[in-house]
């Protein structure tokens, strides 16, 4: 005699058959990933500018400061423009 099966409510599943079924797109991290790069570059720049002093301490902050919001503004809207463009919500209608 085979042994007792449990068998779970057709909308319910066991805890540990449940997966992620939604996930990030591999561009947007692939693109996330390239602008960290770029601020980690920008960044190594104005410290490169304040050890061979053509920044002073005051400045280099302020860079620093800009560095990462035009940074982080940029990433921003390329995220926004490939996501409207992965789902658009406008669909064209096309006319024969």
């Amino acid at each position: 005699r085979p042994a007792k099966i449990h068998h779970w409510n057709k909308f319910i599943s066991p805890p540990w058959t449940t997966s992620i079924t939604m996930s990030i797109p591999a561009p947007l991290i692939v693109g996330t990933i390239i602008y960290l790069i770029l601020a980690a570059a920008l960044l190594l720049g104005v410290f490169g500018c304040l050890v061979t002093r053509k920044l002073s301490k005051d400045d280099a902050a302020i860079a620093n400061v800009v560095v990462v919001i035009a940074v982080f503004a940029t990433w921003l809207f390329w995220a926004c423009a490939w996501l409207h463009q992965w789902h658009p919500l406008i669909v064209p209608i096309y006319e024969e």
